[in-house]
């Protein structure tokens, strides 16, 4: 437990803004644990990262005590100040910890979104945050990672102590070495650290089975290891494509939808191609959608040629599509409650269907002549009439 850990004292460093930069100048490589108290996630990664820091000390006291035993120094020989200051020279990496939530604004320079968040420093600098498993051995395969990485050709390696310690604290039964030969295998499919620049956001597809009655989705950024922070959470969002109901194919939509309206297709798609942006803190859009029932039927098709000019259509060949009309808003959210993109949706109890009817030629034709014969009437009892009264007129 944590409080077994700490009975001989904390190995891992608590800091705040002035310590954070003492470390960073006075040690090569700084791994440190920013935190809330609050956090699940956090409490539970304490007892391992205590841990971590003790195999550090026993890793660097190792060295230590080979350096003094090379010069052929016994330990009454130094001083325990003498002692403890090799063991400073020796620590493989400084581990330490900060509570964003003493240190809010701390952790607000160093863009701190969720807790816990593991940040790695190398000479003052910071390298990234780690993403890998939670784990003492996978921590120390980490740390000689970016060891070899970074230091120089002329300085000693201090890690490979640390595997050693590592394995010695941990490893004690068959279930945890065959743990630890699992975690060996995957680790190289494993990217530890988090660079922003290569995770410009995240792409959503796919569908959802919604019942035919009112409802709502929504999507908000969560995790299984951390807990974001509310302040630091922006669910700004562009919506490629967002309709109901079967999506049209290509073909269809070029040779299907030709008795709908003009700008039908677009009725069932308002919000493909939107964007939008949040730019204050605790804020997020909620979208509104009435979506409605629309019924019609697609281009008619020739049947066979011994039918030519006989369109046919069975009623299972109508097509059902829905249109949707939207707005969107922003709304606030409480300082702690993480805000989400929320899409409400509701269904109009009125249906719309378009039908279109053709006229065969020969109601054409009937028309016509039924014209020619009217107009035929009206010209006589227009002739008969001129005849009647120009015949008064003589008498």
């Amino acid at each position: 437990t944590i409080e077994e850990l700490h009975a001989d004292g904390e190995d891992a460093v608590s800091l705040d803004e002035n310590t954070l930069n003492i470390a960073l100048e006075r040690n090569k490589f700084v791994f440190v644990d920013f935190y809330a108290n609050w956090c699940s996630h956090c409490r539970d990664l304490a007892p391992t990262w205590e841990t971590l820091a003790e195999i550090m000390y026993e890793a660097a006291e190792y060295r230590a005590d080979n350096h003094f035993e090379s010069k052929g120094l016994s330990e009454h020989d130094y001083t325990a100040e003498e002692y403890a200051e090799a063991v400073k020279v020796e620590l493989p990496v400084f581990i330490g910890k900060i509570d964003c939530v003493d240190h809010h604004d701390l952790c607000i320079r160093k863009n701190i979104r969720a807790y816990p968040t593991l940040k790695f420093f190398v000479d003052g600098e910071e390298k990234g945050d780690y993403r890998g498993h939670r784990t003492v051995m996978e921590f120390s395969h980490f740390l000689a990672e970016m060891e070899d990485k970074f230091r120089g050709e002329d300085e000693a390696k201090k890690t490979e102590e640390v595997k050693e310690v590592a394995t010695d604290r941990t490893i004690r039964n068959e279930s945890h070495e065959e743990y630890a030969r699992a975690l060996s295998a995957t680790r190289h499919k494993i990217q530890h650290t988090w660079v922003d620049e290569d995770h410009p956001g995240c792409q959503l597809s796919g569908f959802l089975l919604v019942d035919r009655a009112p409802g709502n989705f929504h999507i908000q950024a969560q995790s299984k290891t951390t807990e974001l922070a509310a302040h630091l959470t922006n669910v700004s969002h562009i919506i490629n494509h967002l309709s109901f109901g079967k999506p049209f194919s290509s073909y269809f939509i070029k040779n299907g939808m030709k008795n709908t309206p003009p700008g039908f297709l677009e009725s069932t798609r308002p919000f493909d191609g939107n964007v939008y942006v949040t730019h204050n803190e605790h804020e997020a859009h909620h979208h509104y959608l009435k979506v409605i029932t629309t019924d019609f039927e697609p281009e008619k098709t020739k049947k066979s040629p011994a039918r030519k000019k006989k369109y046919l259509l069975k009623e299972q060949d109508h097509q059902r599509a829905y249109q949707v009309l939207q707005s969107s808003q922003l709304s606030l959210y409480r300082s702690d409650i993480v805000p989400e993109a929320k899409f409400t949706y509701d269904l109009s109890p009125i249906a719309v269907s378009y039908t279109v009817k053709y006229r065969h030629w020969y109601d054409y034709f009937t028309s016509v002549m039924a014209i020619i014969g009217g107009t035929f009437t009206v010209v006589g009892m227009f002739e008969s009439s001129l005849y009647a009264v120009s015949s008064k007129k003589r008498r």
